[in-house]
């Protein structure tokens, strides 16, 4: 789906093209949405048959090397993602037109979009998922197949999206170029923390063994560092901020009216 404005007195809004192109935002979410129902289809084949005794050789096959697979490759790809948006960065944006610069705003709104799908997968479902396991299955170790997935799997991915929003941003938009919004730095790290967080997790459940209950306050750190998403809704005023000073109230009422 693509929006093409039409007015030529609206100064950013003005021009032929697409302004609003939403092909990465579907391809993003559907990429993310797929390959998540593939991780869910495979925990309920193999999650019961090879997943009950991490000293079982078939748990080694089939989720221990998910486990050594994924880390290297997530943490390739998170510096790998911030690198490449970082060389290729716009090296003049003084010098991008208005209408250039709302097309990255609109892209940056797309990066914000897929992020909260991510989010919801690993912060939510995987999550919730994880609590009905550990209340059915008794776990001899801390990489349980759950965990896994939960933990070093789904909270990577969110937060290498939150990386490469964070640096689109700072790259190639000239507002969030000039310093560090305070609002995206909550979104970026804060949601990030939880992995380190769950190093506390597991060492108190290994030494205090406490039952495993969301309410605990050992879990409590998830909650703080979770909600911290919701940063987000700062970063969205920002940019919407952003894009009225550039459209000002002609190019506004343009596009809405």
């Amino acid at each position: 789906m693509s929006v093409t404005t039409e007015t030529t007195g609206a100064g950013a809004a003005a021009g032929a093209g697409a302004i609003v192109d939403l092909k990465g935002l579907w391809i993003g979410a559907a990429a993310l949405n797929i390959f998540y129902l593939i991780v869910r289809i495979y925990e309920q084949i193999f999650g019961w048959r090879a997943g009950l005794d991490s000293f079982a050789p078939e748990f080694q096959t089939y989720w221990l090397s998910i486990l050594w697979t994924e880390i290297p490759l997530e943490l390739v790809s998170g510096l790998g993602l911030a690198g490449y948006l970082w060389k290729t960065r716009d090296r003049n944006l003084a010098a991008i037109t208005p209408r250039e610069e709302l097309r990255r705003y609109v892209v940056l709104l797309q990066w914000l979009t897929v992020y909260g799908v991510a989010i919801y997968w690993g912060a939510s479902f995987f999550t919730e998922q994880d609590g009905t396991w550990h209340m059915t299955v008794i776990r001899d170790t801390d990489f349980t197949p759950w965990h896994i997935i939960e933990f070093y799997m789904s909270y990577p991915i969110y937060s290498i999206i939150a990386v490469g929003a964070f640096f689109y941003a700072k790259t190639r938009i000239p507002y969030f170029s000039k310093g560090y919004s305070l609002a995206f730095l909550v979104v970026a790290i804060g949601p990030f923390m939880i992995i380190p967080n769950v190093g506390l997790n597991e060492w108190g459940h290994t030494f205090w063994f406490m039952e495993e209950l969301f309410v605990a306050p050992l879990h409590w750190g998830f909650v703080f560092f979770g909600w911290m998403a919701l940063g987000v809704f700062g970063v969205v005023l920002q940019i919407l901020g952003g894009i009225k000073n550039l459209l000002g109230k002609d190019g506004v009422t343009a596009l809405i009216g």
